[in-house]
């Protein structure tokens, strides 16, 4: 099975598991380009391959994510303004590093720094 998402103005709005007989050329080979085909001809509008191992595109894209071109990644929402894109993870990550010492944190984007929420056990 191989999965496809639609793509508006490069964010995801839907995804699909496509049969490996549909994205085959005729010696079985699957090929990005004819699930594209097929996704396009049943349902219209512009498909990407996805795959939930990140063997292609580095993250799994979900409803919401961002196709980036440059990058030939999906990339999550943006979680707080502050943060920044790690270009060789296509993830975003904050400004300043998660705390190294035991705990659970949250990020207070009000003070830009990790709070911590839960001592360690």
């Amino acid at each position: 099975m191989a999965h496809f998402v639609k793509l508006e103005n490069n964010v995801v709005v839907q995804g699909i598991v496509v049969s490996n007989q549909d994205t085959a050329d005729e010696h079985g080979v699957e090929k990005e380009d004819i699930g594209i085909a097929f996704c396009s001809n049943l349902l219209g509008g512009t498909w990407k391959q996805t795959s939930y191992n990140a063997r292609i595109r580095k993250n799994y894209a979900g409803i919401g994510y961002t196709y980036d071109e440059t990058l030939d990644a999906f990339i999550p929402p943006k979680p707080f303004e502050s943060w920044v894109i790690d270009t060789d993870k296509a993830q975003w990550k904050a400004p300043v590093d998660y705390p190294t010492e035991e705990g659970r944190f949250n990020w207070n984007e009000s003070t830009l720094t990790w709070d911590l929420i839960a001592e360690a056990e």
